[in-house]
């Protein structure tokens, strides 16, 4: 059985178990989240229909919080001297799996 899930802004395959990573949610390591499932496949039956998969739980725990890696940006206009030097680094939470079901 799997799920397709929406999770920070974007759509993910889950079946229980798997570990994967999501944009920051604001619980810490160890709480239990619920996700919004979008499409469900549980052996030859898939269920895409709103009213059945509002009754559909996909339960993740949080495992931690880590960082992307580092993006450089760079501005730079020819013969003025204007250079500006900016960095950023995207929050991510990695999650388990823990179950799909009612």
């Amino acid at each position: 059985m799997y799920a397709i899930v929406r999770a920070g802004g974007r759509q993910e395959k889950v079946s229980v178990g798997d570990v994967l990573t999501i944009d920051r949610v604001s619980q810490g390591a160890g709480a239990t989240i619920e996700l919004q499932p979008v499409l469900l496949v549980d052996g030859t039956t898939v269920t895409s229909e709103a009213s059945a998969l509002a009754a559909v739980k996909v339960r993740a725990e949080v495992v931690e919080e880590t960082k992307g890696p580092k993006i450089h940006i760079l501005r730079y206009k020819n013969k003025t001297g204007y250079r500006k030097r900016q960095g950023h680094r995207q929050k991510h939470t990695r999650i388990k799996v823990t179950g799909i079901g009612e």
